[in-house]
């Protein structure tokens, strides 16, 4: 998502990404990968829970979860991944069309 953000500004988009991380360990990881969205902690998993987010200690912790929110709030696109690498290309986030639903 980093090499795409200025893609995802264009479309106004906001990316925010919540790490299974104290804030310290998130604040450290930003500015040493200097990246330009949000980094929100979520150590305790309060946030993953709230969206059905897998944990699995077998497949390394939580599972990637991808959402995509419209401005009025709703969720137009989720995505659960089966392991740490299926996650969607950024060419296809940029195909969900504005409030479509899943």
């Amino acid at each position: 998502m980093k090499k795409e953000y200025q893609e995802f500004r264009n479309r106004k988009a906001i990316i925010a990404v919540i790490a299974p991380h104290k804030m310290e360990k998130v604040r450290d990881y930003w500015q040493k990968e200097n990246l330009p969205f949000l980094g929100i902690p979520d150590p305790d998993g309060i946030l993953g829970k709230l969206y059905g987010q897998e944990w699995n200690l077998i497949k390394l912790g939580r599972m990637p979860a991808l959402f995509v929110v419209d401005r009025k709030g709703t969720i137009v696109f989720s995505q659960y991944a089966k392991n740490m690498t299926d996650i969607p290309e950024n060419q296809d986030l940029f195909k969900i069309p504005e409030g479509t639903s899943n």
